[in-house]
């Protein structure tokens, strides 16, 4: 059954804290969403620590929605928008009103957080203009946006996947190799924390991040609690395959990886009310962001790596983990030369786009470099089980030489292959992906002068 979208107010009260005033899009006679699925901490997600420091702020999390007869429980995703409004300015100001700012944040929530780009550019007008009216009692903005918001979501299916995020032209240029770090690190499910001032940078990151696994953004339906397996159990193996057909290759070479499935958890925005789950033994890996520096004091209970977007750095707390992520000469050769690509195309005016609007450093160009290195690693990994696996018969005749998931670091293929979501791949693909894509690092061979100027370079 398709979810609605739904959207509510949720107001800073001087006393109670933040708390949800009213929904819109809820059919009449029917139960508060809030109290029917148990979102507690709602408010807390849409007013994020530190909102009231900007004129306007987004913040984006994920809830769960309840089992009801006609539905099972499935992962729902919220967008906000955080404004402030002095109230001396109110047309009307009720009595309630005792601080000096009102503060209130319009929230949309969806059943998958693939059109928000589309969603976020209607709902900072519409907030804006909804303040811009100084009285908040006159609600009819909001209801016509709630009602509009069913066909603006249609007209937007069937369309090309519209990343939102931050773009990857930003985040090569602000982690330069170290955003390969963090690529390899999602796969590896560890607890990984994202820390932020400014919770829509801090968000927009993260969903950069996981944007790189092709088809990821689609089959978040798990994701928004640990308990939460819909995905490997609605899962077959391909069986047929049109190489012509991109879609179809990546289906057939097991994408999206299922980072979010038992025992993860997705959220881009995670207030402290939530440190709980991320605490519970039952949650063994995580993506999520925080804008208090509590989090920071304890980011040894809380995180195996530590990204901080306020001073640009990554902290991998954990030692196996940074064992793991050592990269490997063809790794660093291969990021160096995206970073590179990036640099030289840099647009201070236009981070999003290279200076000669040309394909090399682009965002297309990027993300099919990521799917070529995934692909490839995916594809040495199979051949590498497959070598094992008659490493006792005779010689095996095949085009491929040595061990090609070596050239991903030995360190890091181990690791991957002890997670879930190799698990789950490795039980929904055939044995011969390496016969369809070929096992072999886009940068592999070792280290020549070019990379030794190259590094002295940098």
């Amino acid at each position: 059954m398709a979810f609605a979208p739904l959207i509510c107010v949720v107001d800073f009260h001087h006393a109670r804290g933040p708390e949800v005033e009213r929904w819109f899009g809820v059919e009449e006679g029917s139960a508060d969403p809030s109290v029917e699925n148990d979102w507690v901490n709602l408010p807390f997600m849409a007013l994020s620590d530190g909102a009231h420091a900007s004129t306007e702020d987004y913040s984006y999390f994920t809830l769960r929605r309840a089992e009801t007869p006609k539905h099972p429980a499935s992962s729902l995703f919220g967008i906000s928008c955080t404004r402030q409004l002095d109230a001396s300015k109110l047309i009307d100001r009720p009595a309630e009103v005792t601080r000096s700012t009102v503060q209130k944040a319009v929230v949309v929530v969806s059943d998958s957080p693939q059109y928000f780009g589309a969603i976020k550019a209607q709902l900072g007008v519409v907030t804006a203009a909804w303040f811009a009216q100084r009285d908040f009692t006159d609600v009819e903005i909001l209801q016509r946006f709630s009602e509009s918001l069913p066909t603006l979501l249609k007209n937007q299916e069937g369309e090309p996947d519209h990343y939102f995020g931050i773009s990857l032209r930003e985040m090569i240029h602000e982690f330069k190799w170290q955003t390969l770090v963090l690529f390899k690190c999602a796969l590896l499910q560890p607890k990984m924390l994202f820390f932020g001032s400014h919770c829509e940078r801090l968000c927009m990151m993260q969903f950069a991040l996981i944007s790189l696994i092709p088809g990821l953004i689609r089959h978040l339906q798990d994701s928004a609690d640990p308990k939460f397996n819909s995905c490997e159990t609605e899962l077959v193996m391909p069986t047929s395959l049109k190489t012509s057909q991109r879609s179809s290759l990546l289906t057939y070479m097991g994408l999206p990886l299922q980072l979010f499935g038992r025992g993860s958890l997705f959220g881009p925005y995670t207030p402290l009310q939530q440190l709980d789950v991320l605490a519970d033994q039952d949650t063994k890996s995580y993506i999520v962001g925080s804008t208090n520096s509590l989090l920071l004091q304890q980011r040894d209970r809380y995180s195996d790596i530590l990204i901080n977007l306020d001073e640009h750095t990554v902290n991998i707390t954990s030692s196996s983990l940074q064992h793991a992520l050592t990269l490997s000469t063809p790794d660093r050769r291969w990021i160096d030369f995206l970073t590179q690509t990036v640099h030289d195309t840099w647009d201070e005016s236009n981070p999003s786009r290279p200076k000669d609007h040309g394909y090399a450093g682009s965002e297309e160009f990027i993300r099919m470099q990521f799917e070529e290195y995934l692909l490839a690693m995916l594809s040495a990994v199979k051949f590498k089980a497959y070598q094992e696996k008659n490493k006792d018969k005779e010689r095996i005749i095949t085009e491929h030489e040595g061990d090609p998931a070596g050239e991903f670091s030995n360190n890091y293929i181990h690791a991957w292959m002890q997670t879930e979501n190799f698990r789950i791949w490795n039980k929904f693909t055939d044995s011969h992906l390496f016969d369809i894509v070929e096992p072999k690092h886009p940068c592999s061979g070792g280290l020549s002068i070019e990379d030794v100027q190259r590094r002295l370079a940098q």
